[in-house]
């Protein structure tokens, strides 16, 4: 089974129209990304040419944690061993969900498969910032990404008295308060709607809930009927915001952005 996906391998590399793109010294190894969180920071910390492909994800508008222009600069791929073998890449960076037989396939193959888990707070990002940074051989570049996400942060006074914010996420359900999100709403000077009426991670906030019992903010990420109901613009004492759900998963260079925006959402609700 092993020489026939790497023959297959071979022959999707000799017909495809294009090869993978390699600069000769790119003084790290080539890396292949399969998660659309560690994309974006690859995307950050990697050298021109280093980065082969990123996640179909990251292609997708609704699942994407990149800027639209930063996705434009690199090929995708599905995550497939035959796609990934065609790319020749020395690395391949996975969640810590990928398929094990697709790693067995690949380490088997002689590539290196290194897997990173979803960061739940500041602190487990930067490290992901470092470690990434470092496996592409720039522990500088792991630096200045970490630098820009600790300043973006420092510039949101949350010093002032917090305002009560309920994110409602795609399929009206909440964060739990182990998630990144939270993290950060937390250090932008929000308190947690969800927490204060015990919801946790994935639990449902039925429109019912938020016209009986209004939050501050209502941070609305999703886009179902209930979460564009009219009636939401009517309730005294709230005031809604939207949230782009691009913000809501990944930390890295997504941190800057999502701080920013909660910033701008704190400034106007005061």
């Amino acid at each position: 089974m092993i020489r026939l996906l790497l023959a297959l391998a071979l022959l999707l590399a000799g017909c495809a129209s294009e090869g993978p793109v390699r600069t000769p010294d790119l003084g790290g190894p080539t890396i292949v990304s399969l998660n659309p969180c560690t994309d974006a920071i690859l995307a950050e910390v990697a050298a021109p040419g280093q980065l082969l492909a990123i996640s179909h994800y990251s292609k997708n508008p609704r699942a994407t944690s990149m800027e639209p222009a930063d996705a434009a600069r690199y090929r995708a791929t599905g995550g497939t061993v035959e796609e990934i073998l065609a790319l020749d890449p020395d690395v391949v960076v996975a969640s810590s969900f990928i398929a094990p037989a697709t790693r067995a396939a690949l380490e088997d193959l002689g590539v290196e498969v290194v897997t990173f888990g979803a960061a739940s707070t500041v602190e487990e990002s930067l490290d992901q910032v470092r470690a990434l940074a470092q496996l592409a051989g720039d522990t500088t570049a792991g630096e200045r990404l970490a630098a820009r996400i600790d300043e973006a942060l420092s510039r949101v006074n949350a010093e002032e008295q917090s305002i009560e914010a309920a994110l409602w996420q795609p399929g009206g359900i909440v964060p739990g308060e182990r998630a990144l999100i939270s993290d950060l709403l937390r250090r932008t000077g929000f308190t947690s709607y969800g927490e204060a009426r015990g919801l946790a991670q994935a639990d449902f906030l039925a429109l019912e809930q938020v016209v009986a019992d209004p939050p501050e903010v209502l941070l609305v990420a999703g886009n179902d009927n209930g979460q564009r109901h009219p009636v939401l613009d009517q309730l005294p004492g709230m005031q809604r915001e939207i949230f782009e759900t691009r913000l809501l998963y990944c930390g890295g260079p997504t941190i800057i952005r999502a701080a920013k925006r909660l910033a701008e959402i704190r400034r106007s609700v005061s």
